[in-house]
């Protein structure tokens, strides 16, 4: 094998696509260490802020994916396709990368295709327990499908699929140890007990007005709140950090000592966020978005919730939320099947087997 590889990783649109490239990215550095980087995600989206704070190279391309209505933006998304397909193949003609990795999310369609056609070996990393039409696509060239949930040959080649799990952050694999220190980060009460709220990195707007209206509900529960709102409610909401044992957050940079300080999570059901709440092991009230494609989230909370490994709420159902929360909180034996029932779930050493994935490629 050549001295220096070079590795072409894509991925991005939300954090569920950027952090598990990046993850892969450091294991890969980790074995390689003079191994040269370069990431391929979209123009505008956050990849493009994400990737460099990680310390690695990034490129933009045009791309963004097709609305389901009729908008301006549909439109032009055939001259954003050509305008990234031809970009993807300048950037892997000028990089010579030995193998293309696809996180999911808008850039990774043309880049992964491109690599396909110039005989690069290419591996995608699918997340969610239902497939986006990009991956589908790209599974038929794809030499490896790295998967987090069974009975995926429905949708992929049965011979190339490898169930390793999703890539977490590594910090997240020791949280048991860091519940007193998680505690004293966010300033809580030590006697009470602590609900985390998370919308994921832009926000929920039905969990954030969920929040909002129970406020009161929480009071009485005697319950404190840590709430991550999101970037895009942030201004709107950040007035309720006047209420007592309420905490408002745009962003969690210690997710590690949020998870470790709380004792019931209420989650949107995002695939890496899934994956996550599994290591975590603590009871879940998953509320998934119905707006995504396919309706995953769903799906990948019900692969949970069919287990008895946390509870699912529809957006439809959120009127039931209070009796459904206050049962839960007032039940330990109930919170106590949830955490032993959800870690069952979970596949802590997804990062190093899908390295191993790459690593045959590699060879």
């Amino acid at each position: 094998m050549k001295q220096s590889i070079n590795i072409l990783i894509s991925g991005g649109g939300t954090g569920g696509h950027i952090y598990p490239a990046i993850a892969i990215a450091n294991e890969l550095k980790l074995r390689y260490p003079n191994a040269k980087f370069l990431f391929v995600g979209a123009k505008d989206k956050m990849e493009m802020e994400k990737v460099p704070q990680a310390g690695y190279e990034i490129k933009g391309l045009w791309i963004s994916g097709i609305q389901r209505r009729l908008t301006v933006d549909n439109l032009s998304f055939p001259f954003k396709l050509i305008s990234s397909l031809w970009n993807a193949s300048k950037i892997i003609r000028k990089f010579k990368p030995d193998v293309a990795i696809g996180t999911g999310g808008f850039a990774s369609g043309p880049t992964l295709i491109m690599a396909n056609r110039k005989g690069i070996p290419t591996l995608i990393q699918e997340q969610n327990s239902f497939p986006g039409i990009t991956n589908k696509l790209l599974s038929k060239k794809a030499y490896k499908i790295c998967v987090a949930y069974d009975n995926l040959e429905r949708f992929f080649p049965a011979d190339k699929i490898v169930k390793t799990g999703n890539p977490v952050r590594q910090d997240l694999l020791s949280i048991h140890s860091k519940t007193e220190e998680g505690k004293s980060f966010f300033k809580l009460d030590k006697n009470q007990k602590t609900i985390l709220v998370l919308g994921g990195s832009l926000g929920a707007r039905k969990i954030n007005q969920l929040v909002e209206t129970n406020l009161e509900f929480f009071k009485k529960q005697g319950v404190q709140v840590i709430w991550q709102c999101g970037k895009l409610y942030f201004e709107e909401y950040k007035k309720y950090n006047e209420i007592e044992n309420i905490q408002v957050h745009e962003f969690l940079n210690r997710m590690d000592f949020a998870y470790a300080a709380s004792d019931i999570i209420i989650s949107r059901a995002g695939a890496s966020s899934v994956s996550e709440l599994c290591i975590v092991g603590k009871p879940v009230l998953f509320i998934p978005s119905p707006n995504v494609s396919e309706d995953h989230q769903t799906k990948n909370a019900k692969s949970i919730a069919n287990k008895h490994g946390a509870i699912l709420l529809k957006e439809s159902e959120l009127e039931t939320f209070p009796i459904v929360f206050e049962t839960l909180l007032k039940d330990k034996g109930k919170q106590s099947n949830l955490s032993e029932n959800i870690k069952e779930l979970a596949l802590p050493g997804a990062t190093t087997a899908i390295v191993n994935e790459v690593e045959k490629l590699l060879k």
